[in-house]
């Protein structure tokens, strides 16, 4: 995005100005289409650089259960890890098979609106099918009528990724129930997904509750919206130091679909209920395939 922004300016410097200004035009008015769907590009989607991003982990997609092409669907993707590269590959990119996978159903996943405003940049984003974070922009993609649409929350979101660690299966879920209240008001099946390994990726510097390094990390993502976490991992060329992630498996399983009751103004007990079943789903979904992902036996989601 930083590359975007620079390209932008430094073009009004040259011969090429022309393009700024136009993009510019074009900025303005399509400043609205990440609330609205963005704009795919099954060309960018379907773009080979992504097979080899596959491969390099690998990343794979498994499904549990079919998905009705004539529903919409609101999936909570869990954990965030330190860059939610499963998230990124299986959802907005044809790498793993989504489309082979779910046939009639196209996947959304929502990002910080923050980066939908650097030029070019946005375009990019839109293209393999991310849309802003926000509530206009999440019901624009579940009340479209005829279905078939995947609207993909990463529910832990950017403070979750503080807490990015090989074997960790702490969840930032207990208090998160926005998602669950969407679905509610739009009547739409609520989908668990769990990414195996998908912590895995990267070390992290310790950074404790009630740490110095962690107030730092709140205050930033109060400021910025997006959290910092010191990650390292491997480089180019040798395994010890660097920040290139490991070569590690990633599997993301996607649970069977939840049937909501659509309520316009749920109540607090009536958004809990749901939210609670929500929690136990993941959790047996979490249970019922760990020991294939070489998960210990005693290790079970925590809910914080």
């Amino acid at each position: 995005a930083p590359c975007c922004i620079l390209a932008f300016i430094a073009l009004l410097f040259t011969r090429f100005w022309l393009l700024s200004v136009l993009y510019a035009v074009w900025w303005v008015i399509d400043r609205d289409q990440p609330s609205k769907g963005g704009r795919r590009v099954q060309l960018i989607r379907n773009c080979a650089v992504w097979r080899y991003m596959r491969d390099y982990f690998p990343i794979t997609l498994v499904k549990t259960a079919e998905l009705d092409p004539r529903q919409n669907y609101l999936l909570g993707f869990h954990p965030h890890g330190v860059l939610a590269a499963g998230a990124f590959l299986n959802f907005c990119t044809e790498a793993s098979g989504f489309s082979t996978l779910f046939p009639g159903i196209s996947p959304h996943l929502m990002m910080l609106s923050l980066w939908f405003r650097a030029p070019f940049f946005r375009d990019y984003l839109m293209s393999g099918g991310f849309v802003a974070s926000d509530k206009e922009s999440a019901s624009h993609v579940l009340q479209r009528p005829g279905g078939g649409n995947l609207l993909a929350i990463i529910v832990g979101g950017a403070r979750e990724a503080l807490d990015a660690r090989p074997g960790s299966c702490t969840l930032l879920l207990r208090n998160r129930k926005g998602f669950v209240r969407l679905a509610m008001q739009h009547g739409t099946p609520l989908v668990p997904a769990f990414s195996f390994g998908e912590n895995d990726l990267f070390d992290q510097v310790r950074n404790p509750e009630g740490s110095w390094l962690r107030w730092i990390q709140h205050r930033l993502q109060q400021v910025m919206g997006i959290s910092l976490p010191l990650f390292h991992a491997r480089g180019i060329f040798q395994y010890s130091f660097g920040l290139i992630p490991y070569r590690r498996p990633i599997c993301t399983v996607v649970g069977k679909p939840i049937p909501v009751q659509k309520r316009q103004k749920p109540s607090e007990e009536e958004v809990n209920q749901v939210h609670e079943k929500y929690l136990n789903e993941l959790s047996k979904l979490f249970e019922e395939h760990k020991a294939q992902y070489n998960v210990p036996a005693d290790s079970h989601l925590e809910f914080i």
